[in-house]
């Protein structure tokens, strides 16, 4: 008699329990063993080696997270190029139509954001 759907879940559900209670255990282990002596300079600014000057909480204009999310954008679109690079010689006439459309919607999209002025740094 083969196990049945009950069965299934059961081992899902102890998978589930036994990962559940690895994360805390293995966080309730090192929470005891690691030393824990706070002093001034371990709570003291370390990133840049100076403290700092205003509030933490400074506002900056959504044009930079435009600008970044337009670089990180194409950035990652243009390593698919690089596999298509690659194989082209092998491929075909398809596969240069095929990244001939790719590369077509991209450039709709540079000229999307450069008319929009999202490309000009103010």
């Amino acid at each position: 008699m083969e196990p049945g759907l009950g069965f299934d879940y059961m081992v899902v559900a102890s998978f589930l329990v036994v990962g559940v209670a690895f994360v805390f255990a293995t966080l309730g282990v090192s929470r005891l063993l690691a030393p824990s002596r706070p002093t001034p300079e371990k709570l003291s600014v370390y990133e840049c080696g100076s403290e700092p000057v205003g509030p933490p909480w400074v506002q900056f204009r959504v044009g930079y997270y435009v600008y970044a999310l337009l670089f990180v954008l194409f950035d990652i679109e243009t390593v698919f190029l690089y596999p298509w690079a690659v194989i082209v010689g092998r491929s075909g006439l398809f596969m240069l139509a095929e990244m001939v459309v790719f590369i077509g919607i991209l450039a709709a999209g540079l000229g999307y954001a450069w008319r929009e002025g999202a490309l000009r740094w103010r």
